[in-house]
Parts: structure tokens; C-alpha cells; sequence
């Protein structure tokens, strides 16, 4: 399987890396709807199988259910993958989830995640949001205070902006940005991506299939089918009209390209992500282990230039 080197970091990832948000299961806000557990353990143990060498989780995923999830399979796996997840987004007893980057937080986060996961050291810890913007500097230093204690080996950031990795490389160095990215959110490009590129700090992008709309399988009915528990539905303007008639409108488009070179609209989605030299890898989500089996292929696919040039006439 290709891998590419995370930043300044020399740890070699996999160009595709399994995404457990779904793994959370439907009882909090930005859920995706049911979620068996079982299912989602065979679903870790494809994505190994497949050659995929790591899985990126947080702890709001489900309010500390993904990662728990994913503390199960790591108990069953004899290889254990890198494991990245994130801190900052906290919860209250009735569940409402609020930011929070006070140190004394951001350890107890840290705390909680190693007992959920079952390890002793979190690979890569991320800070997922840059909120409270006051406290980024104070979370930001908690990190690098785990760093040095030997309980995360890498602090990352996600979601962060040029001029807030800015503010937080002058305590501790940043091994990774996590910021979206896809066919259909492409902002990253002008600004992020040449500034990791010029400080070795790594890109992990997430969402490159956006929630699914990029793999071809959605359609009116399949959008009407989810489950009201799924926010993609009750939060994400994607997923109504008049943004979703264009984004289907694109993948119809986009279709006898990806037919023309052998794949899947998913994996093209994927490999388009990827023909960045900047990215080290994309996270891409998977609720069964068909569909680890359909995705893990795409760090195969290397698209020519003109495929790329006819992508980008369907996008403008």
C-alpha cells in the first residue's frame, strides 16, 4: 500500500486511513444515524486487513462511544495500528457539548481517551476545534506537556487556520492539520496547504467523500431514506435543495470519468484528494467492511493530467 511521510514527523501513513465518526453511534447530535458495534469492530479489523495502517477517531464521537468502540478492536488486532483522535469538545451530564482548551481539560480529555482506547500512549492527539480562541495557546501547551510526559507521541491540530498554527508552533511543534477537504470544499488550497507544505507539517484531510455525496450512491430517495437520528439531514445544507440538485448534477458528471478509468465515483473522489503532494493522507470513513474494501483500492489510482483537467471543467 502507498504510504506518505506525516510531516516533519517521518511516521509513514497510509495514503487512506479509516474515519470512525460514524462509529459513534446515533445518540448525540452529529451522529449518523444507528451504528451496530459489532459491525463497526469488523469494520477497524477490514480496514487492517486491507493494508490501511491507521484509524482516526475523537472523543466526541458518539460522547466517547467511537473511541470505545475502537478500544475493542484494538484488543482483538495482534498489530496495532497508529491511532490519532482529538480533544477540545467536552460534554455535560445531560449531554450538551460545549469547547473547552483549559489545561486542566485538555489532560483530563487526554485521561479519559487513554482508558477508553486501552493504550498508554495516544499516537497522534489532535486539538479539533480552535475554540475557545483565548485558551487555544493554554490548550495547545497542554498538549505539548502530554508530549513530554509520554502519554501522546505527536500533537496535531484540526479545523486550525494559518494564522492559528501560527500562534501555536512557537511553544510546540504541530505534526498534523486535519482540515476538510474534497471536491466540493476546496478552500484549503490556497492558503493551508502551501503554508504545511512550507513548515513539514503533515495533512490529513477528512470528509473527501463529503459525507457520501461523492460516491455516487446518493440519490433523492437515498437522502429521504436516513435516519432522523442522522444529522446530515437536520444540519447539513448539502444535503437539501438547492445544494443538492448542483452536488448531483456533478456526480452525474463525474461519473464517465471515474467509468473511464476502471473505478468507483468513491475512489475517485479519493484520488482526485490525493493527487496532492501536500497531503499525506485522507480519512475516509467506513461503516461495514464492503465498504473498507471499496475505498482502501484508491491509494492505487493515479489520475493523469488530463483526467485531473477534466475534473476540474465538471467542478467549475
Amino acid at each position: 500500500m502507498k504510504t506518505r511521510k506525516l510531516g516533519w514527523t517521518g511516521v509513514e501513513l497510509t495514503t487512506v486511513g479509516l474515519g470512525t465518526w460514524a462509529h459513534g453511534g446515533a445518540d448525540w447530535r452529529f451522529g449518523w444515524g444507528p451504528q451496530d458495534d459489532e459491525l463497526s469492530v469488523k469494520t477497524i479489523c477490514a480496514a487492517l486487513d486491507a493494508g490501511i495502517n491507521w484509524v482516526d477517531c475523537a472523543a466526541v464521537y458518539g460522547l466517547g462511544h467511537a473511541e470505545e468502540v475502537l478500544g475493542r478492536a484494538l484488543r482483538e488486532l495482534k498489530q496495532k495500528p497508529f491511532v490519532a483522535t482529538k480533544c477540545s469538545l467536552v460534554w455535560d451530564e445531560r449531554r450538551n457539548v460545549s469547547s473547552n482548551l483549559k489545561a486542566d481539560s485538555v489532560k483530563a480529555e487526554c485521561e479519559a481517551s487513554l482508558r477508553r482506547l486501552g493504550v498508554d500512549r495516544i499516537d497522534l492527539y489532535q486539538v479539533h476545534w480552535p475554540m475557545p480562541d483565548a485558551q487555544i495557546e493554554e490548550g495547545w501547551g497542554a498538549v505539548a506537556d502530554l508530549v513530554r510526559e509520554g502519554k501522546v507521541r505527536y500533537g496535531g491540530v484540526s479545523n486550525f487556520s494559518v494564522a492559528h498554527m501560527e500562534r501555536v508552533r512557537a511553544i510546540h511543534p504541530v505534526a498534523s492539520l486535519q482540515p476538510p477537504y474534497s471536491m466540493l470544499k476546496r478552500e484549503i488550497e490556497k492558503d493551508i496547504l502551501p503554508y504545511c507544505a512550507q513548515h513539514r507539517i503533515g495533512v490529513i484531510a477528512y470528509s473527501p467523500l463529503q459525507k457520501g455525496l461523492l460516491t455516487g450512491k446518493v440519490t433523492r430517495e437515498y437522502v429521504a431514506s436516513l435516519a432522523r437520528e442522522d444529522h446530515r439531514v437536520k444540519l447539513d445544507p448539502m444535503f437539501r435543495d438547492p445544494e443538492l440538485s448542483a452536488i448531483l448534477r456533478k456526480v452525474e458528471a463525474l461519473r464517465p470519468i471515474a467509468a473511464r478509468c476502471g473505478i468507483t465515483p468513491a475512489q475517485l473522489a479519493i484520488a482526485w484528494v490525493l493527487r496532492r503532494s501536500e497531503l499525506t493522507a485522507a480519512i475516509v470513513g467506513g461503516r461495514t467492511p464492503e465498504q473498507i474494501h471499496g475505498t482502501a483500492t484508491a491509494m492505487d489510482v493515479e489520475l493523469s493530467a488530463a483526467d485531473i483537467a477534466e475534473i476540474e471543467g465538471v467542478l467549475r
